[in-house]
């Protein structure tokens, strides 16, 4: 593992503005190119580095010529290509490490007084955190496949997160040196499959089966490039969730994130080192409305970023449940724009479909 040095990533970091993406190529880890901050055009980068995790290997010395490609690309010193968001892979195909945690607590709080289960302090203190399956990840716009009958007993459901993709890091880093580790921030859909997790969660040997392939945004960028939206470890946005054509979620990123990304990365870290191109997700993003859990968007709140939380509340409110779960032909679209209304990351826009 290269030596920890924050003050080198710091001075690099300063003023550095990249968009990256994956474009498939044929082959399972794509082709790296530069997207414009508009998101209209790209220019190959295979030349600095043939794909994203190699980049992050070395990130030191890549990380600057990446930046001077997406200036010459913005200037028309280099020639751009129009850049078709179908065609982007997640950023990371694949990747070593995919730790997902649970920084919004009302979410977990929601979850346990639906079942009328006590919540523990060391919840508000200490965060959960779980390792998925990240050899597979799903393209931004690729279907999400499931048998015959799933869409009847294994609860599908969307879960609109944010995701950081870290540098090395040693075991036992602070959460403020945590912070530095940052290199990219992208957004995902971490699919799960609601009528399994009880199952799995009783063999008290934590989450397999229930959570299939996540899928990434189309377009990673660096923190600057959410300019004063990123306060070095949160993301200051609505995170906007549409259900088949309807908004169902805007709730902000920023707010009631209980565990920065520092902090979620120190507790990655706490035992072990993190190696480049880890990614740590922020857990289901989550706003309270007044004290209390939020509304639809529909009646004036910010919505919900998942479908178990919308009826979590109904379950508390009524009683029972009312909105199903994810069917076959169901679509989610998960964008996050800038204060002018520009696509920051691309969208992710996914359909149910029948394997």
């Amino acid at each position: 593992m290269k030596e920890w040095n924050s003050v080198s990533t710091k001075k690099y970091r300063e003023g550095n503005r990249v968009k990256l993406a994956t474009l498939k190529n044929g082959t399972r880890d794509g082709r790296l190119v530069v997207v414009s901050n508009d998101l209209m055009m790209y220019t190959d980068v295979t030349h600095v580095a043939l794909t994203l995790q190699a980049a992050l290997d070395n990130w030191a010395e890549i990380g600057p010529d990446l930046e001077t490609e997406a200036h010459r690309l913005a200037i028309g010193e280099i020639p751009g290509h129009p850049f078709d968001q179908t065609e982007a892979m997640s950023p990371l195909p694949r990747a070593y490490q995919w730790a997902d945690g649970s920084a919004y607590v009302n979410h977990v709080e929601l979850v346990r007084k639906a079942r009328n289960a006590e919540m523990p302090e060391t919840f508000w203190t200490d965060p959960l955190m779980y390792q998925g399956g990240s050899d597979t990840f799903l393209g931004p716009r690729d279907p999400i496949m499931f048998p015959d009958g799933a869409d009847k007993n294994w609860g599908i459901d969307m879960e609109g997160e944010v995701a950081v993709i870290v540098d090395d890091v040693p075991a036992g880093v602070s959460a403020d040196k945590a912070r530095d580790a940052i290199r990219l921030i992208m957004l995902v859909n971490d699919v799960s499959l609601r009528g399994l997790i009880p199952a799995e969660l009783g063999k008290g040997f934590g989450f397999f089966q229930s959570k299939p392939s996540s899928a990434f945004s189309p377009v990673c960028v660096t923190p600057d490039e959410l300019g004063d939206a990123w306060d070095g470890a949160r993301v200051h946005l609505p995170l906007m969730v549409d259900y088949n054509g309807k908004a169902f979620g805007r709730a902000n990123a920023g707010v009631d994130m209980t565990f920065d990304f520092g902090q979620l990365i120190a507790h990655a870290a706490k035992t072990r080192s993190l190696g480049a191109g880890t990614i740590i997700g922020s857990g289901t993003v989550s706003n309270k409305l007044d004290g209390n859990p939020g509304k639809p968007v529909t009646d004036g709140g910010v919505g919900y970023s998942c479908i178990a939380e919308i009826r979590m509340i109904e379950t508390i409110r009524d009683g029972k449940a009312s909105t199903p779960f994810m069917k076959f032909g169901d679509t989610v679209r998960i964008e996050m724009q800038a204060s002018d209304g520009h696509s920051i990351f691309g969208a992710i826009e996914q359909k149910v479909t029948k394997a």
